[in-house]
């Protein structure tokens, strides 16, 4: 992964993250923990009443930057700005909690294994002609359909591969693997909710960075509502936690809301912004505290893989990362 980061970086005089190189909207927004949350949800930052500054950076999965018309999986990194609690990693600085999100609830390769066995695949289609990433995408939604009309349940991977262009302000985003819940053990989701929740499945069209520009013509003159919700591990045979490609059944754990997002409009994409976003931020989901400590092998690889990422993206555009302390740290 590094090596492909390093030549990423060579071929465009800039590097970018190994994972979702490409940014759409940079967010300043604020988190209101709900009110009246039982005892097994008021767990770690989720303190009841609670109200926190965010920043979010939405993105596309590849770690190169290609065009928005190959449909890609989309991520919501957030973060959350000054909580309480014992630092996971001292040495990252600030007191902030990062949790990264998917619009897909599962990963294909849900341990260290299966990642080794991936990362080749991924790699080789990351690095394919654009036209032929599109073509792949549109020939695992075909496959995907066909499993579903027989009444099957498409893999990880296929899922994965079959993604469309739909707006990313309407998805539903998952951390994917398991985290400590205080207590206990969850995953969390991210649901948009009110107006937004209507751009949910419409599609976007229009070239290079037609969903910046979705994302952008959308926060120009409206805000949006989110709930992140946390699903509780019931059943540890069921709900595994050393493999994220296995589903948590919702109907055994559904998933509870804990606190509600909202961003207003905004300039979500500004030259200073994007240069701020993509540049000096780092996402980590180590960056956070011991009571939502990532679970399972996957995530314990990403704590090396993300601070080596970060560390090789800094070095080589010689700039410093910044853990913001507040909202205004991160320009309008």
């Amino acid at each position: 992964m590094a090596a492909t980061q390093a030549g990423n970086a060579e071929r465009h005089r800039h590097a970018h993250r190994d994972a979702h190189a490409k940014s759409h909207a940079i967010l300043k927004g604020r988190m209101t923990v709900l009110d009246d949350l039982p005892p097994e949800l008021a767990q770690g930052v989720f303190v009841p009443g609670a109200e926190y500054p965010v920043i979010a950076r939405l993105s596309s999965a590849p770690g190169d930057i290609h065009s928005d018309d190959i449909p890609a999986p989309r991520g919501f990194a957030l973060k959350i700005i000054g909580v309480p609690g014992d630092r996971l990693t001292p040495a990252l600085g600030g007191a902030n909690q990062d949790f990264l999100m998917v619009n897909f609830p599962v990963l294909a390769f849900g341990t260290v294994q299966k990642y080794k066995k991936m990362l080749a695949l991924l790699e080789k289609n990351a690095n394919a002609p654009d036209a032929f990433q599109k073509l792949v995408a549109a020939a695992a939604r075909g496959a995907e359909d066909v499993v579903e009309a027989l009444g099957g349940t498409p893999g990880a991977t296929l899922q994965g591969l079959a993604r469309d262009n739909a707006n990313m302000l309407g998805e539903t985003f998952h951390t994917q693997a398991a985290i400590r819940y205080g207590d206990f053990i969850a995953k969390l989701s991210l649901a948009p909710e009110g107006d937004v929740a209507d751009l949910t499945g419409q599609q976007v069209e229009g070239g290079f960075s037609a969903m910046r520009d979705a994302v952008g013509a959308y926060f120009a003159k409206n805000g949006a509502d989110y709930t992140l919700r946390a699903q509780l591990c019931t059943d540890p045979d069921a709900m595994p936690v050393e493999d994220a490609a296995v589903l948590w059944d919702p109907d055994q754990s559904p998933h509870r809301p804990v606190a509600r997002l909202h961003f207003d409009a905004q300039d979500a994409y500004s030259p200073a912004r994007q240069v701020h976003g993509d540049d000096h931020l780092a996402f980590n989901p180590w960056n956070g505290v011991a009571a939502h400590r990532p679970l399972g092998s996957i995530m314990r690889v990403r704590k090396a893989a993300y601070e080596s990422s970060s560390a090789q993206r800094h070095r080589l555009n010689d700039l410093p990362r910044q853990e913001p302390q507040k909202l205004a740290d991160l320009p309008d």
